[in-house]
């Protein structure tokens, strides 16, 4: 896991002044990059966001040096693979460096980075990475249970759910950045009065908030990544809204599971908060009830952590506390590409 550094330092001030407005989203001690362009102004490229800027990370390169100016220097693209695909010490130096250059005292310097930024009201935001496939996690219990309730009301959690995380892959070709319109999706449903299913306009489309992930570090096909490994793997983190056409679903998920009513749209933020921002915000993982399976407690108990994040939705608040599995079971699970 990330370790704590000058970074974090609560009382670290960044020269550009909305950075430093209590309350602010992107403080200097957070440094969430972005996919972005001025609107309709050539081609996106990767910024670093900073009180209500964003800044054109390979623009400022040559300020940089060693691994900092390396891992800025593959910034000059519409997406984060290249950055991500180069490890936890790039990335460290990365951060470090942005957060030395935006914090400076030089007069030089500080015109440099003023003149590569844009206001983030004037920006176009993409997503920030190129997604080859990502895995849906049924990670909180609470939710299973929630869900669970609405296909099998007397047997809401399975018997596997409490042995094995539960995921399944797919829907990479329709992930959009957030703010992006929904098309409400059609399929087949069949109501209470119908006799046959009727092919129609979803009638109960459902949002979901969920905790994102991207796996930057790349692992070997078929290698499993022990559970203490897998926290070096993981870039950043991400809101994401799960869309879900839940009238559809129920009629078309037995026995394998959701299809249509799944595949029309995931949304997530443009923004990737990255581990090494939330260091300070890890957590203890979850406590599991007494007489729980301990088949993945003892393996990583003791060094698994979920991170903290909140997000308000119609004036409710959530938190990274409540999965059952905490963020290295299901990673581990994600980046291994492996049944063992």
């Amino acid at each position: 896991m990330t370790d704590i550094d000058h970074t974090h330092d609560p009382a670290l001030k960044s020269f550009i002044a909305s950075a430093n407005v209590p309350g602010c989203d992107f403080p200097i001690q957070n440094l969430p990059y972005v996919a972005f362009r001025r609107h309709s102004a050539g081609e996106p490229r990767v910024g670093v966001a900073i009180g209500d800027e964003i800044l054109d990370i390979a623009a400022v390169a040559d300020l940089l040096d060693g691994a900092a100016w390396h891992a800025a220097a593959a910034c000059a693209v519409p997406h984060l693979n290249d950055v991500m695909k180069l490890g936890p010490a790039y990335w460290a130096a990365l951060r470090s460096g942005l957060s030395q250059l935006l914090s400076t005292t030089d007069a030089d310097q500080q015109s440099r980075v003023e003149h590569n930024l844009t206001p983030i009201a004037a920006a176009e935001f993409f997503v920030p990475v190129q997604i080859g496939n990502f895995t849906d996690f049924f990670a909180s219990v609470f939710h299973a249970t929630n869900t669970g309730r609405l296909f099998r009301p007397d047997n809401p959690l399975l018997p596997n759910y409490k042995y094995v995380p539960v995921a399944y892959h797919g829907r990479a070709s329709s992930v959009r950045v957030s703010g992006v319109p929904v098309r409400r999706p059609s399929g087949q449903t069949k109501r209470s009065e119908d006799i046959a299913p009727v092919y129609r306009p979803a009638r109960s489309l459902d949002y979901e908030l969920e905790l994102g992930f991207y796996i930057g570090r790349p692992s070997t096909l078929g290698v499993p990544v022990p559970i203490a490994e897998a926290g070096a793997h993981v870039f950043g983190y991400c809101l994401l809204n799960d869309w879900s056409a839940r009238d559809i679903q129920a009629w078309e998920a037995q026995p394998l599971g959701p299809f249509l009513a799944k595949n029309f749209a995931t949304s997530v933020s443009p923004f990737v908060v990255t581990a090494a921002a939330l260091a300070p915000f890890r957590t203890a993982a979850f406590t599991r009830p007494a007489g729980d399976p301990v088949f993945f407690r003892q393996k990583c108990a003791s060094r698994a952590r979920c991170r903290f994040f909140s997000a308000a939705v119609r004036s409710r608040k959530s938190t990274g506390r409540s999965p059952r599995w905490s963020l290295t079971t299901p990673a581990t699970a994600a980046i291994s590409k492996s049944a063992t």
